[in-house]
């Protein structure tokens, strides 16, 4: 498949978990994939991994999405090298759960830090590349906790909803320079995460998903194949929810 042609495409977090199921589903729809994440190991396995099977990907090394500049100089050796940035995708996040009475200022400020404003960053930089080719696709994960929140996660809760709610100003902003921008609000996914959950407690889980089944990163891949390709130019300023029904209630 060739959907992401000549695309040129950022994923944060695209280490493990749903941005490692990006990173495959882009490269083999050919896009050449830039991976940041501080997980330096992982980030380079997906990256031999994948140019063993032919495909365009490159593992960066320190990029601190918390910062600015990092971001704005990463994103500069990109064009330097590829001559463009066609998506973006925010995925990268951390969690630092606590009820709210016992949520320490840190344990808020490095959530926020990473999975707001590291979003903040990560946009600011690649934008101006984005105006000045009158394209691009942007594509924050955000998650279902962010809508309907969680208990003991409310620094998660606020960043999820805020980069859901980003691109409802981005929509309005970028859409006159040929940018969409939407959001994927994620259901329980399986990933390295939900490993450790005892054998009862996962199929207590699937069994409360109309579908029967835990997501798995491709399902959130192909949600923003769609958002990152030729066929969703009419779409920006969105959340798709990609939860097998688990929040429908009943």
């Amino acid at each position: 498949m060739n959907r992401l042609h000549n695309r040129v495409a950022i994923v944060t977090g695209g280490a493990q978990g749903i941005g490692k199921g990006i990173v495959e589903k882009f490269a083999k729809e050919d896009a050449a994939v830039i991976i940041w994440d501080v997980q330096k190991e992982k980030a380079h396995i997906v990256e031999s991994t994948l140019k063993a099977q032919k495909l365009k990907v490159e593992a960066m090394e320190n990029v601190d999405i918390t910062s600015l500049a990092s971001v704005q100089e990463a994103a500069q050796k990109i064009m330097d090298k590829y001559g463009r940035i066609d998506i973006l995708i925010n995925n990268a996040g951390i969690v630092r759960d606590a009820s709210f009475m016992k949520m320490t200022e840190e344990q808020w400020n490095q959530v926020i830090a990473v999975n707001l404003t590291g979003v903040f960053n990560c946009a600011k930089a690649v934008i101006p590349f984005m105006t000045e080719k009158q394209f691009g696709r942007i594509v924050n994960i955000s998650s279902v906790s962010g809508i309907y929140g969680n208990f003991g996660q409310t620094n998660y809760i606020a960043a999820k909803a805020g980069v859901a709610a980003m691109v409802k100003g981005w929509g309005r902003e970028l859409g006159k320079f040929n940018i969409t921008a939407n959001a994927i609000a994620p259901g329980p996914i399986e990933t390295d995460m939900l490993a450790t959950i005892p054998p009862e407690m996962y199929e207590q889980m699937k069994m409360r998903i109309p579908v029967r089944r835990l997501g798995q990163p491709e399902d959130i891949a192909n949600a923003a194949l769609f958002f990152c390709s030729e066929e969703a130019g009419f779409v920006t300023g969105q959340t798709l929810v990609v939860d097998g029904g688990s929040m429908l209630g009943g």
